[in-house]
């Protein structure tokens, strides 16, 4: 093990902060992290919004489903797939094309897991906002993105008031495939699900009667934001 590896095995979502800021050198840290990620063929087509403005902050709160924390969090960061800056370098790009969002979209998660990871690697912590997409258009507008451009996800970062049970995950013998894909070992499920109904009933928060497959099933047997494929394609993104 090395400091490193602790610091991505011990990752939990932290939704209390304090009211210390986070200072200028360790957001350009964050920032420089984020932008040194890997990106595909270099094409960069990322942007960040630093969201400071309170007004803005309170009305991204009710947007991404009243989540009090988008605005109590010292910094919060909106993640887009950014073409709009090759477009202006060459109104020739074919950004319509769905493999370049999926580029965006993936560069992106990139981008954030290393700017969270250098904020906990300095004790801070963070917590993703993908409710922003809930209301995508309205997040758009309040940002004011222009086209070929597109809201994905936010973050919280901040000085943690809370410390969280570290929340377990699936086994690697449920995850990780050798040379091809692998029937699913229901006995496997079965055990994750009672860990995983022990966890949701003893943890320190939002405590619940459920397992895993239950609550993971029934999310996934509803809609899920149908509005986003309309959305993408308003702004000239996935219509190819």
């Amino acid at each position: 093990m090395n400091p490193v590896i602790d610091t991505i095995l011990n990752h939990r979502s932290i939704r209390s902060f304090t009211n210390e800021p986070i200072s200028k050198e360790q957001l350009d840290t964050i920032i420089s992290a984020g932008i040194a990620a890997s990106s595909s063929s270099l094409l960069q087509v990322n942007s960040i919004i630093r969201v400071t403005d309170i007004d803005k902050r309170k009305a991204l709160v009710e947007l991404s489903g009243s989540q009090p924390y988008v605005e109590g969090a010292a910094e919060f960061l909106v993640f887009c797939i950014d073409f709009q800056r090759h477009h202006e370098m060459n109104p020739e790009i074919k950004a319509e094309y769905t493999e370049l969002t999926l580029i965006g979209a993936v560069d992106a998660g990139i981008m954030a897991q290393n700017c969270l990871l250098a904020a906990e690697s300095m004790n801070l912590g963070g917590v993703y906002i993908g409710g922003l997409r809930t209301h995508a258009q309205e997040v758009d507008n309040l940002l004011e993105l222009p086209d070929y451009t597109a809201v994905l996800f936010g973050m919280c970062l901040g000085h943690p008031a809370q410390t969280p049970q570290k929340k377990p995950r699936l086994s690697p013998d449920v995850i990780v495939h050798e040379n091809t894909y692998q029937p699913l070992d229901k006995n496997k499920i079965h055990e994750y699900d009672d860990i995983m109904s022990t966890y949701y009933a003893t943890r320190s928060s939002n405590q619940k009667q459920s397992s895993w497959s239950e609550q993971i099933t029934g999310k996934l047997s509803q809609e899920s934001r149908p509005h986003i494929k309309g959305y993408l394609n308003n702004k000239g993104l996935a219509i190819k």
